[in-house]
């Protein structure tokens, strides 16, 4: 099983469980994505952590994208990565 770096963070009473993943991850289809969130999800749960699953990444033009519901986007769009 492979092992992920996460942030477990709660902002504005939400919990969220942030996966920084290879910018490779941007070459997969969406399908593929969120099969992966989906997994990442199910994984986070089973380790006891509350909260939703954010995958975040590095494009390869160098723009940070990320996939999280909605209402959470504002948030995600301030996001730097440091590598």
């Amino acid at each position: 099983m492979p092992k992920l770096d996460v942030a477990h963070v709660r902002e504005q009473g939400q919990d969220m469980i942030i996966v920084p993943l290879d910018d490779n991850f941007d070459q997969k289809s969406s399908s593929q994505q969120n099969a992966a969130v989906n997994q990442i999800q199910i994984a986070a749960r089973s380790a006891g952590l509350a909260g939703r699953v954010v995958a975040i990444w590095e494009s390869s033009g160098g723009r940070v994208k990320f996939i999280a519901p909605p209402q959470w986007h504002a948030f995600f769009r301030d996001i730097d990565l440091v590598t």
